[in-house]
């Protein structure tokens, strides 16, 4: 018997004596923890920077986080390995862990901001000590790669974390005033993408694309859709039964797009979902060749079958002034208009 022949009839023989249920490659339901809420920031705090993943290209990286974080009234504490580098990495991940979690065992430390993303969050998920992440509850804020840590606090502690800006966005005027909304006065947002259209006759930029219209409301989830699909079948991927997706992509091929919404769709999470929101595809390409798939194709694809209110063109992603959204709570989202409104304050 070949090795085809005998696995063919290995997983039929287990099926037959109740070993492996007939669905047995559906997603396995888990329950996320309970909401675990920071606490709002006040100027004065102390706010540690750290480079869970790729290596920082420059000093600068550590300069404008510092005067950012100055700027909006703050004193900067940064980790120990901050500058170390491992390959592309920052740092080893033993030295990158433990500045993660010096962190949050700091007292005088109220709020952690990661400087960059680039790769590496994923090699971390199975040696933080989570109980440590619940004792301490803090504001934490990253995006990219650092969307692996945003899920994986809000799955094992239910710690509320934000997708926004790094130390080495741009950052603006607004996007600072947004910052001061969210954190200092812990404002119930809704999320818009600017309506300003400058000198021409229609709005040509930040539009939205409704994809399946109407509103929905249900708890807010999401990142880089490399992690989230990369994460698929681990511990670390909370349940996505009643949630509003978001997701957001950089400098990938529409091939890549497509095989990743793929694993979405048959790890189970896409027929869970209650809503769904695109953010930006920065720097995405078609595939080289004969000819390609482009997003629209994507997402009429995998997305409008599930009847369910979508949208595409959120500012969220690798672009300047993106949301800042908190992972974790519950929000009103509305395809028509292209908004994202909290429904609860996400901090305590």
């Amino acid at each position: 018997m070949n090795k085809r022949h005998f696995l063919k009839s290995l997983g039929f023989g287990m099926i037959s004596v109740g070993l492996i249920p007939n669905e047995s490659f559906a997603l396995q339901p888990r329950e996320n923890k309970r909401a675990l809420k920071p606490k709002p920031l006040k100027p004065g705090d102390c706010i540690g920077i750290i480079a869970p993943a790729g290596a920082l290209d420059s000093e600068d990286s550590i300069l404008f986080t510092r005067e950012v974080l100055e700027k909006l009234g703050f004193r900067v504490k940064e980790g120990v390995y901050i500058r170390s580098r491992y390959g592309n990495l920052a740092g080893t991940d033993e030295q990158r862990i433990s500045d993660l979690h010096d962190m949050f065992k700091d007292s005088e430390v109220k709020g952690i901001l990661c400087v960059r993303g680039g790769t590496g969050v994923s090699r971390l998920l199975d040696r933080i000590d989570y109980e440590l992440i619940a004792a301490n509850p803090k504001v934490f804020m990253g995006y990219s790669d650092i969307t692996g840590l945003l899920l994986a606090f809000y799955h094992k502690t239910g710690l509320i974390s934000f997708h926004g800006a790094v130390g080495t966005s741009t950052w603006s005027n607004d996007l600072a005033k947004k910052f001061e909304e969210q954190f200092f006065d812990n404002k119930l947002q809704k999320f818009t993408n600017p309506a300003k259209k400058g000198e021409t006759f229609i709005a040509y930029n930040d539009r939205i694309k409704t994809i399946y219209g109407g509103s929905v409301e249900g708890v807010l989830i999401g990142g880089n859709l490399t992690l989230i699909s990369g994460l698929c079948g681990s511990a670390y991927l909370p349940d996505f039964k009643n949630t509003i997706l978001f997701v957001e992509e950089v400098d990938e091929d529409y091939g890549r797009i497509d095989r990743m919404f793929c694993q979405l769709k048959n790890s189970g999470i896409l027929s869970t979902i209650k809503g769904f929101v695109f953010g930006n595809c920065t720097d995405c390409r078609a595939v080289s060749g004969f000819g390609s798939l482009n997003l629209d194709h994507i997402l009429n694809d995998y997305i409008r079958p599930l009847n369910i209110p979508a949208y595409a063109g959120a500012r969220i992603g690798h672009l300047s002034d993106q949301f800042i959204l908190p992972v974790g709570v519950n929000v009103r989202m509305n395809a028509d208009t292209g908004t994202i409104e909290l429904l609860e304050s996400a901090l305590n």
